[in-house]
């Protein structure tokens, strides 16, 4: 493919921040934080790289919203401390200054977490159902976790605000709310996890309304020039055959409620891009572009320019994993077209060692 007919490499305006092409390194977890809820240099350093190397948008790792029940991993990241703010705001200036958008990705992990991976000891979710398979790191069953009270669902909402006034002192200039891959938010918004009868259970505006309530205290806390960026998956990381959302309908909904708040641009995270979605002929992207305008990124199975070509179809910006973990030259090979197969997930464990990446 001649890469100046290639949507690609065009720049593309996300709210007040013109992207230099479509490309972006997407959120990895690399459970790398050995004290201080900070990661480890090396993999700051590899952010950075990854915009010097031309990505246009470069997603920290998956940053955990309190020190008590968000945890799910250990050596995960936090930034709700002032040396947490210092050790990643010049991260970020380094990141800006080679061209490139700083995303901090926040999460709670909700009933993907175990006793003793969190400080307080106790894991939490909108109901008491644990998923059904094994925790591949404990090789044991995950707990049952206890049932969200009025007060821990407000306690949580206050964590995603103090982790975005964190993001803010850093310096961020955009922000994810991560909503996929069944982790607490997630959890809430499908019926498979979420079992309450209460106003946060049931309908899919009573399931929608944590999420809601998390982007209102979110929103209050950041100058209105972040871009504010929503994750959302029909699948997750525990039951992985799940379909978390019943129907395309199902998805549409809530994908208009999602898009009916202040949001900037939703992130469509899937397994492979292409995957046809609720026996329809559509795959997810397109079933999100038809009932919204706000901008879409896609992730799964990105790897080379073809991928991304086809990916960005029905999309905006593409996040490649993988590809851009492993491949530091990954944005010039596929400026050049060269030929890249995927990346395995085997491959991709490299991410969870001490050993630096290039």
């Amino acid at each position: 493919m001649n890469t100046e007919q290639s949507k690609i490499f065009t720049p593309f305006t996300l709210k007040n921040r013109t992207l230099k092409n479509r490309l972006g390194v997407a959120p990895m977890t690399r459970m790398s934080s050995v004290k201080d809820s900070i990661p480890r240099q090396d993999v700051l350093d590899f952010l950075v790289r990854r915009a010097r190397n031309d990505a246009a948008i470069v997603y920290t790792e998956a940053i955990v919203t309190d020190y008590e029940s968000a945890q799910g991993y250990p050596g995960q990241a936090r930034l709700v401390t002032q040396r947490q703010i210092d050790g990643w705001r010049p991260v970020v200036q380094a990141i800006e200054q080679a061209g490139a958008l700083a995303i901090m990705q926040m999460f709670h992990c909700g009933r993907m977490s175990w006793n003793e991976v969190n400080p307080a000891g106790r894991v939490i979710a909108p109901s008491a159902v644990a998923p059904k398979q094994n925790n591949t790191l404990t090789g044991a069953p995950y707990p049952a976790p206890d049932e969200m009270s009025a007060f821990d669902i407000a306690h949580v909402i206050k964590g995603f605000a103090e982790t975005a006034r964190g993001a803010v002192a850093a310096g961020f200039k955009a922000i994810e709310i991560h909503g996929a891959h069944g982790y607490l938010i997630n959890q809430f918004l499908s019926s498979y996890s979420n079992k309450r009868s209460d106003s946060f259970g049931g309908s899919m505006a009573n399931r929608f309304r944590f999420a809601r309530q998390v982007i209102a205290a979110v929103k209050k806390e950041v100058p209105d020039d972040i871009i504010l960026a929503f994750r959302i998956s029909n699948w997750g990381i525990a039951d992985m055959e799940v379909s978390l959302f019943a129907s395309a309908e199902e998805w549409q909904e809530m994908i208009s409620l999602i898009a009916a708040e202040p949001i900037d641009v939703i992130s469509v995270s899937t397994y492979d891009f292409r995957d046809k979605a609720f026996g329809t002929t559509k795959n997810m992207a397109q079933l999100t572009r038809e009932v919204t305008d706000l901008p879409i990124m896609i992730c799964g199975k990105i790897h080379d320019q073809d991928s991304a070509e086809e990916a960005l179809l029905h999309a905006d910006i593409a996040l490649s994993g993988k590809s851009t973990l492993l491949n530091p030259e990954w944005l010039e090979d596929v400026r050049a077209g060269k030929s890249m197969p995927p990346y395995t997930s085997d491959q991709a464990n490299i991410a969870y060692t001490t050993e630096p990446l290039p």
